[in-house]
């Protein structure tokens, strides 16, 4: 579950969110049946994978307004981003193991 967080803020940071859940969300499904499982952690994954886009400036419209305006720099953007990308995706995925993944069996 933690490796499809983190390939879909990783597909976020270069396109939309819209993009990556409609992307990843046929694909995750896929795989979810071909393992015999039930695919609603997965989509749950990929929903909160797809709105974690905090590593660079052109990964969401509100990065991109608060870098221009706030003089920021491509750097501070990844050294900021990229820990709260992973502690996201940790929390989300404990979160979607816990509640989504319990209620789904």
């Amino acid at each position: 579950m933690f490796g499809i967080f983190v390939l879909a803020p990783a597909m976020t940071e270069t396109v939309t969110n819209n993009a990556v859940a409609a992307l990843l969300t046929p694909l995750v499904i896929s795989i979810a049946e071909s393992l015999g499982m039930d695919p609603r952690p997965l989509i749950v994954a990929v929903m909160f994978g797809a709105s974690a886009s905090f590593a660079m400036p052109i990964g969401y419209q509100t990065n991109t307004l608060v870098y221009a305006a706030g003089n920021y720099r491509f750097s501070d953007f990844v050294k900021i981003g990229l820990p709260m990308n992973v502690i996201a995706g940790l929390a989300s995925s404990a979160a979607v193991y816990f509640l989504v993944g319990v209620a789904g069996s």
